[in-house]
């Protein structure tokens, strides 16, 4: 289990609307401004935002058309691509009692076809353009959104406008009940299946009175789910989904005059719908703390969560309350991490400020390592915040919060997806799509004063809810019994639905015709540049001046391949410690200069790497270079670092014990390569292993893992790449030579038709893997590739026959999949999936169905188009920002590859045939040899397993 869980299920549950700030200097012209009111039929243009010279504002033009859907155009040439994004402005918030989960099973459904497309063509169609989609929900707005090579603008806009005006009559019971169960099935895999999955359910359920909509979650209650009719859905689509609560918002290399006429022809003859009225809500008043705890079979640390009701993101003190939370709880400069974190208290500790439309939440949470008081840890923290005063603020603080926004949105705007979504959310929530010069004005403004302003009006000695996750094996350990009890949840208001019509769209031109792209774009792969430093060190760079950052990677051969058997986890543990304190600085001191330039200096033990990433501001590069060049070579080790970090990772270990997802992957591994294989232990080792090392063994194998002998440099960002080369001199004091990668025992032949099982008591849903250990390393260029290309149609896509099958047509699961891994080691051929544990047997039956079909019968000519389209066609997406740029040169580096490589590729996927794939796939999906793995309950699970006919093997849930 990932340690930082917690906050990422936070996010995912109740997604936080943060603004960032940065400096901008913006202006409109008066001609602008003059332009802004001529009328125009069909149409009215708003306005033509262009930002300052050497501004960092987003250009726009907004349109309102006469339906009232508004339109934000972004012109972005640096680019051969596209990201449209509609935005409703409707989330859980505009849903009623009993009612919850209604915008968030509309997103499901919007996905199943409108009268023009077809069922589940939406994902086949932007998928075989070379494109990427989605669609999300949070408590405030579902959108959905699209980036595709700029030559199919005209379709993605075909698609979205069909279904806004033209999706209720596809909308059947058969797709109404497969979305449920897909809906449920994901609530079971990132809720019930999740640790502190429900942490955010209980804690907005006693924060908000029942009558409030935050007071449920946005995916909503399965009672809720099962009590839904088609009808309700239909009637919340009539009430929401008009063009007048949308936003239009189109980026990327387009014309806005093109832009807004295919915008009118496909959405201005869409009816308005009802008008809807801003949601107002009074916030949460409390009298007291609330105390509720609830038990997560799934976690191994009891979790303090403490939050308070604060103020909703359009706010002023939305910029002092980010900046807060910034100093309470996160990094290691924060007062939670220096308190409990350094000190061995607690495993993790942090913080958020969660800002929404109708308000906001602040919160700090610690996961204390077991057998620490959940009550004495509540009595710390409530004494750190009565002592929390200006002194605790400093100036070197607010530089940093400043400096880190800064980049933050540097990084966000790298992509044509960033901006546009930034535009869309001033949009609709702000009604202002050039907000972010209010932005800059609040974050230069900001003081210490400030912060502790907002500290002392929303949280000291305020009453919160202070939630209490623990174990089953020991429900006592919570803070203080709970003196809160939820609320009853209210009836429904069926009034709301009344006077709803069918509104009925009269098209001016035939829709059923998919619009015809024009000639695609032309992607030229970035240019780069290969040279040796001093050392035989090989650097490869490429230019990138579209934000002013600039990415470095120090690519070190080693990483996990380069332990023995004795040395499982200590990889892991050197990278970790790799990160600590330096010569000159401490672990805390080290992360605030990083932070006062708006850097970073990582390093990361990988599979078969060490790297050492680095991240400026063009500005600073100077001073973060010498950062780097003391994390490298003046890297300290401690004793107390590595008990800290030793203890954490051990607790990780065990925690993973307690995950089907994290029980499956390591006993798969296991299974296929053999108890002694490096790949057959978890990268961070065994319990045993990891409490056996000492101080002097990390150090060495850190040491030895920094050596100039296959060190290779990737570089990209706007500046020379002799000029990055003159500042890496320091490498030279690195060893020649290091750490090697250690040859493997062969894996065991393990025979196939076998099933294995792994009981985890009261798992929601069941693990499952299927495959068998292939005979091929990752090459790009040969049969590697081809494999993943044979693969596509049957577990690689959205639309894959797997994902159809589990997913779209028997409500299984969330998402089922396929597909080929491999690195200098052979790796496997994995068919995976979280199902309904109720339906395992079955899941099993099903994958073997489509394996065994896809072998037998071959490729069908239209899968096989769909394939050369989808992945041929996708390269305009694959080089846009800076990480995808330093992602590919690290690909050609490591490998060797040759100029053309691309080139290559494209030549394989064109010349595909269905012959060669019929070939591959039964070649490469030997059924009989394959072996199955379960990770469930055992009393819901067994008895159903064993109808299938395979041995079954119990095994047991150890590293």
């Amino acid at each position: 289990m990932s340690l930082t869980v917690l906050k990422r299920l936070y996010s995912l549950l109740s997604p936080t609307l943060l603004t960032v700030c940065l400096t901008l200097v913006a202006s409109c012209s008066p001609q602008d401004a003059q332009r802004s009111t001529l009328p125009i039929e069909g149409y009215s243009l708003v306005e033509n935002y262009q930002p300052a010279p050497n501004g960092t504002g987003i250009a726009y033009e907004k349109y309102v058309l006469d339906n009232g859907l508004t339109v934000l155009i972004h012109e972005d040439n640096s680019d051969p691509l596209i990201h449209v994004d509609v935005t409703y402005h409707v989330g859980s918030a505009r849903e009623e009692p009993q009612r919850s989960g209604f915008a968030h099973f509309f997103e499901h459904m919007m996905f199943q076809g409108s009268e023009h497309v077809g069922d589940d063509q939406h994902f086949k169609i932007v998928s075989e353009a070379g494109g990427t989609m989605n669609g999300s929900t949070n408590n405030d707005r579902t959108n959905y959104f699209e980036t595709v090579p700029s030559n199919q603008l005209e379709t993605m806009l075909w698609l979205e406008s069909d279904r806004m005006g033209f999706l209720l009559n596809s909308v059947t019971q058969e797709k109404f009940e497969v979305q449920r169960g897909t809906v449920k099935n994901e609530r079971g895999q990132n809720v019930e299946n999740q640790p502190y999955g429900k942490f955010n359910e209980v804690m907005h359920a006693a924060l908000y009175p029942p009558e409030h909509p935050y007071s449920w979650p946005v995916i909503g209650y399965p009672e809720d789910l099962d009590a839904a009719t088609l009808e309700d859905l239909k009637a919340f689509f009539l009430r929401w989904y008009g063009p007048n609560n949308a936003t239009l918002s189109i980026g990327g290399n387009v014309k806005s005059e093109e832009a807004i006429q295919l915008a009118l022809k496909y959405f201005g003859d869409i009816p308005k719908g009802p008008e809807v009225e801003p949601a107002t809500y009074s916030s949460p008043v409390m009298e007291a703390d609330r105390y509720v705890s609830y038990e997560d079979g799934n976690i191994r640390f009891p979790a303090l969560i403490m939050t308070w009701p604060t103020v909703p993101l359009s706010h002023p003190d939305q910029t002092a309350l980010d900046a807060l939370v910034s100093i309470l709880g996160e990094g290691r400069k924060s007062t939670l991490y220096k308190n409990f974190v350094l000190t061995q208290r607690a495993i993790q500790s942090s913080g958020f400020n969660n800002a929404m439309e109708l308000g906001g939440t602040f919160s700090l949470f610690v996961l204390p390592f077991p057998g620490v008081s959940l009550t004495e840890f509540e009595k710390d923290m409530r004494q750190l915040l009565d002592n929390f005063s200006l002194e605790d603020i400093s100036e070197e603080d607010l530089q940093i919060f400043k400096a880190t926004s800064e980049a933050g949105l540097l990084n966000s705007l790298a992509s044509v997806r960033g901006k546009v979504s930034r535009l869309a959310f001033y949009e609709t929530f702000l009604d202002d799509p050039a907000h972010l010069d209010e932005e800059l004005n609040a974050l230069q403004s900001l003081s210490r004063e400030d912060i502790l302003r907002v500290f002392q009006t929303y949280i000291k000695g305020k009453p919160a809810v202070i939630q209490s996750v623990v174990s089953p094996a020991n429900p006592e350990a919570r803070t203080q019994p709970d003196n809160f009890t939820i609320p009853t949840r209210l009836s429904r208001n069926t009034s709301l639905d009344e006077g709803l019509e069918l509104r009925e769209t009269v098209s001016s031109f035939n829709r059923s015709e998919k619009p015809i792209a024009g000639p695609s774009a032309l992607v030229i792969m970035p240019s780069y540049k290969e040279q040796d430093l001093p050392g035989n060190i090989r650097m490869i760079s490429t230019s990138d001046s579209e934000v002013p950052l600039i990415n470095l990677q120090l690519v070190f051969q080693g990483g996990r391949l380069g332990q023995s058997p004795e040395q499982y986890g200590l990889a892991a543990l050197a990278g970790a410690m790799m990160n600590e304190g330096t010569t000159n600085y401490s672990a805390e001191e080290f992360e605030k200069e990083l932070d006062k330039l708006g850097s970073s200096v990582s390093v990361t033990a990988g599979g078969e790497t060490f790297v050492v990433s680095m991240q400026t501001l063009e500005r600073n590069l100077e001073a973060t270079m010498a950062l780097l060049e003391e994390r490298l070579l003046r890297t300290t080790f401690e004793e107390p670092d590595l008990e800290r970090l030793r203890q954490q990772q051990i607790e990780s270990l065990q925690a993973d014990m307690q995950q089907p997802n994290a029980i499956a992957s390591t006993t798969w591994q296991k299974i296929l390569y053999g108890q002694n294989h490096v790949l057959a232990t978890p990268f961070a080792g065994t319990v045993e292993l990891v409490e056996g090392y000492e101080l002097d063994e990390v150090k060495s194998f850190a040491r030895a893992s920094l050596h100039r002998e296959n060190l290779r440099v990737v570089l990209v960002g706007a500046i020379e790449p002799d000029i990055i080369a003159k500042k890496l001199e320091f490498l030279q004091q690195l060893p020649e030579t290091g750490t090697q990668w250690q040859s493997q025992p062969a894996p065991p032949q393990v025979p196939g038709g076998n099933l294995y099982f792994v009981n985890k008591s009261g798992a929601a849903q069941s693990e499952i893997r299927i495959g068998y250990l292939t005979n091929l390393t990752y090459d790009p260029l040969g049969e590697y590739f081809e494999r993943s290309l044979m693969n596509y149609v049957l577990g690689g896509a959205f639309n894959s026959r797997i994902n159809m099958n589990l997913r779209e047509d028997k409500a299984y699961t969330y998402g089922a999949r396929s597909g080929f891994s491999g690195s200098e080691l052979t790796g496997p051929f994995t068919a995976s999936a979280s199902v309904l544990r109720e339906a395992t047997a079955d899941s099993i039956q099903q994958f073997v169905n489509e394996i065994q079909s896809y072998r037998d019968n071959g490729i069908t000519d239209e899968e096989l188009q769909f394939t050369k389209n989808a992945i041929g066609q996708s390269e305009a997406l694959d080089y846009e920002t800076p990480g995808q740029k330093a992602g590919l040169l690290s690909q050609i580096i490591t490998y060797g590859l040759p100029r053309n490589f691309v080139e290559q590729q494209q030549t394989l996927i064109n010349g595909l045939t269905k012959e060669r794939v019929d070939t591959l796939a039964k070649q490469h999906l030997p059924l009989e040899d394959m072996i199955i793995l379960v990770v469930g309950d055992k009393e819901s699970v067994y008895a159903s397993l064993e109808p299938l006919g395979y041995p079954i093997e119990e095994l047991s849930n150890q590293q």
